[in-house]
């Protein structure tokens, strides 16, 4: 993804605290207390311009969503998108991925989305995928026990290998599709890149995964 300059990204973001929150850590243990409810909390990672996460947020009310975006120049346009409809249970993260456990406490996430992820393809950067195995680890310090990750791209090769990589974590397979545009899923919402990849005639990969059960 090529990222355009925007110098004055980080005076938008500092204008605007009660959507993209500052010091999030403080939080860890109290995001229901943000949200002055005792709502589910889902979050997707790599939020990117915002159109998936805006409109759960509208179809899905009483469920709280948490974008997390690491690009300033991207976040400010999911920003923008919040700031145009005013969701009560949407706020903003701009941080990095691999602070997850600095800034929600265990059990605090239901549900974790990966859309359209970076597929880092060379080998010496299998470590930065988000469905590598230190990443999946990461994530379940984070869910609740049974906790979800739903997974979309159309990188066919990232997909194979976070399939291998779930297995091998010993994670549940609950869904799968090889072309979820022409399933009979129902209820899905495109990010900006699935709309455009689609429109391309490519198909689109989806997985659904659950932690399995601790043993008591």
């Amino acid at each position: 993804m090529r990222l355009r300059n925007k110098p004055w990204a980080k005076e938008k973001i500092a204008a605007y605290p009660q959507y993209i929150i500052q010091q999030p850590e403080q939080y860890k243990g109290r995001w229901r207390e943000l949200f002055s409810n005792d709502h589910p909390i889902h979050i997707e990672i790599g939020t990117g311009k915002g159109r998936f996460i805006t409109e759960m947020a509208k179809t899905h009310p009483n469920i709280n969503y948490i974008g997390i975006e690491l690009y300033e120049s991207v976040i400010v346009c999911a920003l923008d998108k919040l700031i145009e409809n005013d969701l009560p249970n949407l706020r903003l993260l701009n941080v990095n991925a691999k602070d997850l456990t600095n800034i929600f406490a265990k059990g605090e996430v239901e549900r974790i989305y990966l859309n359209f992820s970076d597929p880092w393809p060379k080998k010496r950067h299998e470590k930065r995928r988000l469905t590598y195995r230190s990443f999946l680890e990461l994530y379940e310090n984070i869910l609740v026990d049974e906790g979800e990750i739903h997974f979309k791209t159309d990188n066919r090769g990232l997909f194979e290998y976070s399939l291998v990589s779930f297995s091998q974590y010993g994670l549940i397979l609950q869904y799968v599709s090889l072309d979820l545009h022409r399933s009979n899923f129902e209820g899905n919402v495109m990010t900006e890149y699935e709309q455009k990849f689609s429109e391309k005639g490519n198909p689109i990969y989806r997985c659904e995964v659950k932690y399995r059960k601790p043993m008591s």
